[in-house]
């Protein structure tokens, strides 16, 4: 799996993950984007964005 620097960089390299994080609630990319750092991979951002859909954050 690539690992890229940041959220930032995944958005702009990738336009499935784009498209995933798109369609996302605007309030999930909200919270998502508070911690875009520590976003690597793009099973990061998929166990974050279920962990937060189910409301464990």
């Amino acid at each position: 799996m690539k690992t890229y620097q940041n959220l930032g960089e995944m958005l702009t390299s990738s336009p499935e993950i784009f498209n995933y994080y798109t369609s996302l609630p605007s309030y999930i990319r909200g919270m998502i984007g508070h911690r875009s750092q520590n976003i690597h991979t793009e099973d990061e951002l998929h166990a974050y964005a279920d962990k937060l859909l189910r409301g464990d954050d």
